[in-house]
């Protein structure tokens, strides 16, 4: 068993005592309701040079424990100052570190701040109840990693999205799962440079794939992004966002990476 296998089984083995049917009618309240600031994928359009997405993350199987990190309020804090265009908030706890609880803290704080920046609920999305519980903790996007689910379960969790206002994160790894995604005409399409079998990272996955992206959909290269030459390189494949997590967590000043990727030109 690869080690994304074994995620999303433990994810389905967690979610099965609160699974219940999700009407449109739920996910549709949160749709209609008004909302202040730019969407997660305008945020990142309009972001000069390269969008940034910084992570909260407090371990993960590759990298073992990045961060120790009790609150998540603070990291939230060092990513508003430091200008960040969105947050991705990983809610999955038993390799990530994470909880439903951090996503309503990360976005009641920046509530409490006057500030728009929206988030993204980081997790193995597998059923349309996650999206709902996403769009009640106030996240403003979910990710579909397209190699972990089946045609009708990218539609479902596609579908309640919209209904919800969320937009949506399709990630991908191979040529292959790019041809899935865009069936499902996204907005927005990721490209982990890890394999989440093996968890190996190379940057050379995003300057491979994302120029196959069409280019009305925004391209986002995640993962191994380190320095500013790391962001020059999906740059100039074509990518628009960058979503950080294990690089942004262990600077105490994050500022200095986010502002360096915003001049790249």
């Amino acid at each position: 068993m690869d080690k994304l296998t074994e995620i999303m089984a433990h994810t389905r083995e967690q979610l099965a005592p609160r699974l219940r049917p999700v009407s449109e009618a739920e996910l549709a309240r949160f749709g209609e309701r008004p909302r202040t600031g730019p969407g997660f994928i305008e945020s990142l359009a309009k972001a000069p040079g390269l969008g940034v997405i910084a992570e909260i993350k407090r371990r993960s199987p590759s990298a073992g424990q990045i961060a120790e990190l009790p609150d998540a309020e603070e990291q939230a804090r060092k990513y508003l100052n430091a200008e960040a265009d969105a947050i991705s908030v990983l809610t999955d706890e038993k390799y990530f570190g994470g909880s439903l609880k951090d996503l309503w803290t990360v976005t009641d704080f920046i509530g409490d701040h006057r500030r728009s920046t929206p988030c993204l609920r980081k997790d193995f999305m597998v059923h349309p109840i996650q999206v709902l519980e996403a769009a009640e903790a106030g996240a403003r996007c979910i990710l579909i990693i397209v190699r972990a689910l089946k045609d009708d379960e990218i539609a479902r969790l596609s579908d309640a999205a919209g209904l919800a206002g969320l937009d949506t994160l399709y990630e991908i790894h191979t040529a292959p799962e790019l041809e899935r995604a865009l069936r499902f005409e996204p907005e927005m399409i990721g490209v982990n440079n890890r394999d989440l079998a093996r968890f190996r990272t190379d940057l050379a996955f995003s300057e491979e794939l994302i120029p196959q992206i069409p280019r009305d959909i925004l391209a986002v290269s995640e993962s191994g992004i380190f320095t500013p030459e790391d962001g020059m390189r999906v740059f100039e494949a074509g990518a628009k966002a960058v979503l950080i997590g294990e690089a942004l967590m262990k600077q105490e000043d994050p500022g200095q990476l986010v502002s360096a990727l915003h001049e790249l030109e």
